[in-house]
């Protein structure tokens, strides 16, 4: 980890470079290094923040037919907060007198309204997550190698072919290294504002990231008169990580109607706070669960909000699995979707990536050895995917990847290897 420089991001490496025809748009939830990342990508360009209400007040007074002269090819951080600058740029682009914007923001609704609205059909959306283990783990200056996880999303003809080059344990520095992120990640997320901080100020930072998200992103987002309620069913959701959504209990715990209850989840959805993943649609043996589970994004946030500072639990670590998935499907774009598996017989498995090739899947255990009854599940699953299964994944907290079966079909791997 490097808390004295930036950060490598491997969205940096997708981000279309200044010299293209293009409108990009850059979104994600407060403090994941947007602005950091879009200046260091677009260092040559105007940047002009909108959080400033001077800043958004000369923007405002700049003539659509002027925009190109005034303003040109820039970065707008902030930019939902001043609509009308998103027809203007439109106008300049459209008219060939712009080739090059970048839009940032960190209210995803509000920035997407616009877009919908002005620029449909031009822009392109981009989404900065906190950070994942492999970024942690790298040098601002030098790109790491692919991670395991995103080799196994990529290769079509099974995990053995993947594994089976890898070693079986690390040595030295390596996987000190790789340990030291991942213990990072798990007590204190990626949110990259805590990397040069001590945990004493690591505490009061997250504190005050939930303050600054209910009285200021909220209120961005939608008007609410009394955060309390909110405030209640967010940490009734912490305190649910990694379990099936019911609205109906949450109602009743909450003392809401369920019809507020979908609303308020509804906005930490799209405000990047939470992940709900899905049932796998297929039938693939009997009856399936049909109600999705929800995860929190980032295990710092949700150790503060829930006060969880001890061990990490089987939850809080199925949480960290999954997040690290989702963050890196999405960043590298990877053609890939995750789901859960469970049937209302009780069969389950904790995670499915669904990919052009076939099936791949997960099975999450917080300890530091596996046996081969882990794979079990899976097994029975294999047999009903038939041709589409490509293996799947013990993801536990030990230190050998190896296989746990004779045909190579299900592997052990450490989770502090795999991301």
């Amino acid at each position: 980890m490097s808390p004295d420089q930036q950060q490598f991001r491997w969205l940096g490496r997708r981000l279309p470079s200044p010299d293209q025809h293009r409108l990009v748009v850059l979104t994600g939830a407060r403090q994941t290094g947007k602005t950091t990342l879009a200046r260091s990508r677009y260092r040559d360009l105007r940047y002009v923040n909108l959080d400033d209400a001077e800043a958004r007040e000369a923007l405002r007074s700049v003539r659509t037919v002027a925009w190109a002269r005034t303003v040109g090819n820039a970065v707008l951080d902030e930019a939902q907060k001043e609509p009308s600058v998103f027809e203007k740029v439109k106008y300049a682009f459209d008219e060939g007198s712009i080739r090059f914007t970048a839009l940032l923001g960190s209210s995803r609704i509000l920035l997407l309204n616009q877009v919908r609205e002005t620029l449909a059909g031009r822009a392109f959306l981009y989404e900065l997550w906190p950070l994942m283990l492999s970024e942690l783990l790298a040098a601002a200056d030098e790109e790491p190698p692919i991670p395991l996880f995103g080799r196994l999303l990529a290769n079509g003809s099974g995990v053995a072919g993947v594994l089976g080059e890898e070693p079986e344990v690390l040595l030295g520095e390596d996987e000190a290294a790789r340990l030291g992120a991942f213990e990072h990640l798990e007590r204190w997320g990626g949110m990259p504002g805590l990397l040069p901080l001590d945990e004493a100020d690591r505490r009061t930072w997250l504190r005050s990231y939930q303050q600054t998200y209910l009285e200021r992103d909220l209120a961005e987002l939608v008007q609410l008169r009394d955060l309390q309620p909110f405030r209640t069913l967010q940490r009734l959701l912490m305190l649910r990580t990694a379990q099936l959504l019911s609205y109906a209990e949450l109602a009743r715990d909450a003392a809401l109607s369920p019809t507020t209850v979908r609303r308020y989840v509804e906005y930490l959805d799209i405000s990047y706070q939470i992940v709900r993943l899905h049932p796998f649609a297929e039938n693939l043996t009997s009856s399936v669960i049909k109600a999705p589970k929800l995860y929190w994004c980032d295990l710092g946030l949700l150790r503060e909000g829930c006060a969880q500072w001890g061990p990490t639990t089987g939850p809080l670590f199925e949480t960290l699995v999954l997040t690290e998935c989702h963050k890196w499907i999405q960043t590298a774009a990877a053609d890939a979707e995750l789901f859960f598996y469970r049937t209302r017989s009780g069969r389950e498995v904790d995670l499915l990536i669904r990919t052009p090739a076939g099936i791949l899947g997960l099975e999450v255990k917080n300890r530091p050895r596996t046996d081969p009854s882990d794979a079990r599940p899976m097994r029975a699953l294999a047999e009903a995917a038939g041709k589409r299964w490509l293996g799947g994944l013990v993801v536990y907290r030990g230190a050998a990847l190896r296989p746990l079966d004779a045909e190579g079909a299900v592997w052990a791997v450490p989770a502090h290897r795999l991301f």
